[in-house]
């Protein structure tokens, strides 16, 4: 009996050797979670041409010059997703639940009493919001055919221009190798690869035609935050100019288990049986992104607006921390197993990286009447196909996969509210397209929102829910295997604001 678990990850930076990066790991940060004020959530986001929201100025920064005195507000939000994950016909449900202070922001008005003055009103927006949130935690299992020694195999035995693993690396520090090297390293040093030197090629010692019992748990905490800087100004109070200075923050970290068993089946004699793999990602960084919009007052009652934001530019820098373990006998109906992991909890920094995600143009429409409410349409186009990594000789393939596979996608927003004496009620919709041009990777989201306000004077108090739900596919392991769970997410989202003015 041998037990086998090596993995000495040395604190070290990159320079030149690139981490894996996959489509999933740029859609995190090229899509956005309907977050905000109450009264933004409650009407599904169609803000695009009111404005007078704070939340309002992430469609259209021309909102805040709607406002007629200074306001502040703050948000609390009760986030939940519950995901139903289907792998090879074995169903599991994991849920997950987070409070947080998601908005905080205050916009400030100032009037020149000249009415003689056509550009009497200008307005500054200051406002943070956790634009996503990464919190949850999903878990499958189910029996397949594949076994993860694909993965290491993979590497081994090289990609692209990456050659066979040089086994005298298997000696060398583990921080001199490239992120290749050192995945087809902790594979051949846990004896999943075994190399023959006659072919120059790696092979398996998990026993194959056989059915792998496999489990993969995997837990993301975090968040994308946006601060923004609003300026906004009106002409005549019939059109709405403004721009917004966005500064983006991102903290992910994810940490996921993959577990495989054949049972202790060994058809060929000496096999690895058992294969324990740990994974713990942080990505830190910030970005930059321009916001541009205007809002028209064709009648009293009928506004349109149109907005651009520019794509944001991501530097982020990824942290990676892993353990392997394994067990082994060396003759065939050897059942004695002692497993033991080793974890140094030493991490590997990789060299930062930037990436581009796509911009955003978004027409909008809304109807006021009068003081007994309002229904607003917003519709947004994003090409998520430009997203692409820098430097873009170090990310070629990626970005080769994501130009091929993700395409422009449509988002559609209606809202509205009924006001009776100080209360208001509301309700939304909201379905967004695939980025996917074959949406089966990741499906359309569609969502429904509904809330109610009460205003005191100077005071509001607004509470909103919002449901939404979308299909996926998620991947056991990044690559070498195409075994994949059908992932069902659902989210569900109570929020409350409170704003006042002054």
């Amino acid at each position: 009996m041998k037990n086998f678990y090596i993995i000495p990850l040395v604190l070290t930076f990159f320079n030149g050797f690139s981490q894996e990066i996959t489509t999933q790991d740029a859609l995190r940060y090229a899509t956005e979670d309907l977050t905000g004020t109450a009264r933004f959530r409650a009407m599904s986001g169609a803000f695009g041409s009111l404005g007078g929201d704070l939340s309002a100025i992430n469609v259209n920064p021309a909102g805040t010059a709607i406002f007629s005195h200074n306001m502040a507000a703050v948000t609390a939000s009760s986030f939940n997703t519950n995901n139903k994950s289907n792998y090879y016909g074995t169903s599991r449900k994991q849920n997950n639940s987070t409070l947080d202070l998601n908005q905080l922001g205050a916009v400030f008005v100032f009037v020149d009493n000249n009415e003689t003055n056509k550009w009497r009103k200008i307005s500054i927006g200051l406002n943070y919001e956790n634009s996503k949130n990464f919190d949850n935690t999903n878990y499958f299992f189910g029996n397949s055919t594949n076994s993860i020694d694909q993965y290491f195999l993979r590497f081994a035995n090289g990609i692209g221009n990456e050659g066979v693993f040089n086994v005298d690396s298997a000696n060398s520090p583990f921080e001199s190798l490239s992120f290749i090297d050192q995945q087809a390293w902790l594979g051949y040093n846990s004896f999943i690869a075994e190399y023959d030197s006659t072919n120059n090629i790696y092979y398996s010692n998990v026993p194959n035609n056989t059915t792998y019992q496999q489990s993969r748990y995997s837990k993301a905490t975090g968040y994308n935050g946006k601060f923004t800087a609003n300026f906004a100004t009106s002409y005549q109070d019939k059109v709405y100019f403004g721009m917004n200075l966005n500064f983006h923050f991102t903290d992910y970290v994810n940490t996921y288990q993959l577990i495989e068993s054949n049972n202790g089946l060994y058809p060929t004699g000496a096999s690895v049986s058992y294969i324990e793999f740990n994974n713990e990602q942080y990505t830190f960084g910030n970005g930059f992104s321009m916001n541009f919009g205007a809002i028209a007052k064709i009648t009293e009652n009928f506004r349109v607006g149109l907005a651009y934001e520019t794509p944001t530019w991501h530097r982020l820098t990824d942290q990676l921390s892993q353990n392997l373990y394994t067990e082994r006998t060396e003759a065939p109906n050897d059942n004695d197993f002692i497993g033991k992991v080793t974890n140094p909890n030493i991490t590997i920094e990789y060299a930062p990286y930037k990436l581009t995600t796509p911009s955003k143009w978004t027409l909008s429409g809304a109807y006021v009447f009068e003081k007994k409410g309002l229904f607003s349409v917003d519709v947004s186009r994003k090409d998520y196909s430009n997203t692409q990594f820098k430097p873009t000789n170090d990310y070629s393939g990626i970005n080769q996969s994501l130009s091929e596979n993700l395409t422009e996608a449509y988002e559609i927003r209606m809202g509205g509210e009924y006001r009776i004496k100080e209360f208001s009620l509301r309700a939304g919709y909201r379905f967004e397209q695939s980025p996917y041009k074959i949406d089966y990777t990741m499906g359309d989201l569609t969502g429904y929102s509904g809330g109610l306000g009460y205003n005191f004077g100077d005071s509001k108090l607004d509470l909103a829910y919002s449901y939404s739900y979308r299909n996926y596919n998620q991947r056991f392991i990044s690559s070498g295997m195409t075994d994949t769970a059908r992932v069902r997410a659902i989210q569900n989202n109570v929020t409350l604001t409170y704003s006042i003015n002054f």
